[in-house]
C-alpha cells in the first residue's frame, strides 16, 4: 500500500549480506549544471534537467533508481558545485534526502517527507569571472548509506535527491546583478547546480541496525509570530514525538543559520543557541566568529563582507579570527552539519528543544531556518508514517473557509497559510481557516498539530 510521509518516522535495519555494496568506488552524478531561477517571479516553463522535476525556481528533485541505491557502499561523500549566473549576492541553498511512494513519477512538496543533509550560502559571484567561476561545497554523509540498502524502506518509498539554490537576479532600484553585472539585464537566471555523490566500502564503517526520525525541516525558528516560537516574543520551540522501541547509540544532527535585514535584523548578529533533548541542556553554541578568508577566493564579486568598507583607504579584512566576531557564516561556505551524542533512549515520549534567549528580530524581520533528525541502532522491520489521511484539507478548491480534517485525535494547535513568495498571509489556532480575503491562485497550509507533528498541503483559492 503506498504511504504518504509527513511525520518522517523510519525504522531500518541494513544486513550487508543481502545486498551487493560496492567494493570500489562509486560516483553518480544527480545534477548536472542545472539552471535555477528567480526565487520571487513565478514559476518558469523552461526545460528541466532529464529525469528531473521542478519543485519552484528554486528546486529540483531526481529519484534514485534501483540500480542506484544498489551501487551505493557504506561512505557517502555528497559534492554541491554552484556556477554563477544572474546573481551576485549571498544566498541559502540546501540539499534534501526525500522519500515519496513507491512508483510515483513526481510528488507534491509538502506531502512528503524529508532530511535536510546539508546547507550553504552562495558566495558573492560576477558571472564574468572565469576564475574562479565554480565554488563546491563538500559533506560527508556516510550515516546516510544504511537507508539505501533496506528493503523495509525501498519497498515502500522511493529516494529522491532535492537541491535547492535561491537566487534572484534584482534590477533597477534594487541593485543585484540585473544592474550590477554585464549581460544579466532582462535575464532571470540566477544560477546553475551540479551535485554528485562518490561512495566507497569501507570494513571500519559500522553497519548495524539503524534507526531515523526527522523533527523539522527548516522551520523558521522567530520570535514574532506564533508559526515560529512555542511563546511569542521567546524565539523557543519543542518538538515532541514517541519511540515505540529502545534506540541505542542515537546521535542528533541539526542545521540552523541565522538569516535576517542588514539593518537590526538578526544576520549579522551572533547569538548563543542552547539545545536540550528531554530538557537537559545537550548543547551550546555560537554560529560562526571564525575567519572567512578561506572562501574569498570565490567571491568575485567585491562586497562588505571580505572588504572593511568602513576603512580609509577600503582593505581586505585579515585572516584572524578576531575580525570576523561579528559572522554567523562565510558566503562560499557550508552551514555546519552539528551533531549530538545522546546514547541509550528508552521507548516513549521524548522532546528536542532550541532556545535563542537573545534574539531581537528587529522589524519583526528575520528567522533561523531549523532542521533536526535523530539517528541511533534499533533492529525493527517497519515503516510508520502519519499517513495522508489523518491530514485533509476541505473544500481544495476553497472560496471562503477551508477546514483541516483528522481522521485520528490529533487536534489542531496552529495553523498558517503562505502565498508563493513565502510571505505568511493568515494564522489561526483552530482548525478551520477563513481565506475569503485572500486573491485567487496557490497556497500552502501548514497545520501543526498538539502531538508535536507539523505538516503541510497545498491549496487552491478560487
Amino acid at each position: 500500500m503506498k504511504k504518504t510521509l509527513l511525520q518522517l518516522t523510519l525504522f531500518v535495519s541494513l544486513f550487508v549480506g543481502s545486498t551487493a555494496l560496492a567494493q570500489d568506488p562509486y560516483s553518480l552524478n544527480v545534477f548536472d549544471q542545472a539552471v535555477y531561477y528567480g526565487m520571487y517571479e513565478g514559476t518558469v516553463d523552461e526545460p528541466v534537467p532529464e529525469g528531473a522535476i521542478r519543485n519552484s525556481n528554486s528546486s529540483y528533485g531526481k529519484m534514485l533508481t534501483e540500480e542506484q541505491l544498489n551501487s551505493f557502499g557504506n561512505t557517502l561523500t555528497m559534492t554541491v558545485t554552484l556556477n554563477p549566473l544572474c546573481d551576485n549576492y549571498d544566498r541559502i541553498g540546501n540539499v534534501n534526502l526525500v522519500l515519496v511512494p513507491k512508483g510515483q513519477t513526481s510528488y507534491v512538496y509538502g506531502e512528503v517527507g524529508r532530511l535536510e543533509i546539508g546547507r550553504f550560502i552562495t558566495p558573492f559571484m560576477d558571472k564574468n569571472v572565469t576564475d574562479p567561476n565554480a565554488v563546491p561545497y563538500v559533506y560527508e554523509l556516510d550515516h546516510l548509506t544504511k537507508l539505501f540498502h533496506n528493503e523495509a524502506i525501498t519497498d515502500d518509498f522511493d529516494f529522491w535527491v532535492e537541491l535547492e539554490v535561491y537566487g534572484y537576479q534584482g534590477g533597477p532600484g534594487q541593485g543585484g546583478a540585473a544592474v550590477e553585472i554585464d549581460g544579466c539585464e532582462d535575464r532571470n537566471d540566477v544560477y546553475m547546480g551540479s551535485l554528485d555523490f562518490t561512495s566507497t566500502f569501507d570494513d571500519s564503517v559500522d553497519n548495524t541496525d539503524n534507526y531515523v526520525i526527522s523533527l523539522s525541516h527548516k522551520y523558521e525558528l522567530k520570535n514574532y509570530t506564533f508559526d515560529g516560537t512555542d511563546v511569542l516574543g521567546q524565539t523557543v520551540k519543542t518538538f515532541s514525538f514517541t519511540l515505540e522501541q529502545d534506540v541505542s547509540n542515537v546521535k542528533l544532527y541539526l542545521i540552523t543559520s541565522n538569516h535576517g535585514s542588514n539593518n537590526g535584523g538578526e544576520e549579522y548578529i551572533r547569538r548563543n543557541h542552547f539545545v536540550y533533548f528531554d530538557d537537559a541542556q545537550v548543547l551550546t553554541y555560537k554560529p560562526g566568529g571564525v575567519s572567512c578568508v578561506p572562501y574569498r577566493y570565490y567571491n568575485t564579486q567585491p562586497s562588505c563582507i571580505y572588504i572593511d568598507c568602513g576603512a580609509n583607504p577600503q582593505v581586505y579584512r585579515p585572516d584572524t579570527d578576531a575580525a570576523w566576531a561579528w559572522n554567523n557564516w562565510c558566503p562560499g561556505d557550508k552551514i555546519p552539519n552539528r551533531v549530538v551524542e545522546l546514547g541509550d533512549l528508552s521507548a516513549g515520549e521524548h522532546s528536542f528543544r532550541i532556545e535563542v534567549p537573545d534574539a531581537q528580530f528587529a522589524d519583526n524581520q528575520g528567522y533561523f531556518p531549523t532542521s533536526v533528525y535523530l539517528q541511533g541502532e534499533a533492529p525493527m522491520l517497519s515503516t510508520t508514517d502519519f499517513d495522508m489521511a489523518s491530514f485533509s484539507v476541505s473544500p481544495n478548491p476553497v472560496v471562503d473557509v477551508v477546514t483541516i480534517n483528522t481522521t485520528d485525535n490529533a487536534m489542531v494547535k496552529r495553523v498558517s497559510v503562505t502565498n508563493t513568495l513565502g510571505q505568511t498571509v493568515y494564522t489561526g489556532t483552530t482548525n478551520s481557516a477563513d481565506l475569503s480575503t485572500l486573491q485567487s491562485g496557490v497556497y500552502i497550509i501548514t497545520a501543526e498539530f498538539n502531538n508535536g507533528i507539523t505538516a503541510t498541503r497545498k491549496i487552491v483559492k478560487k
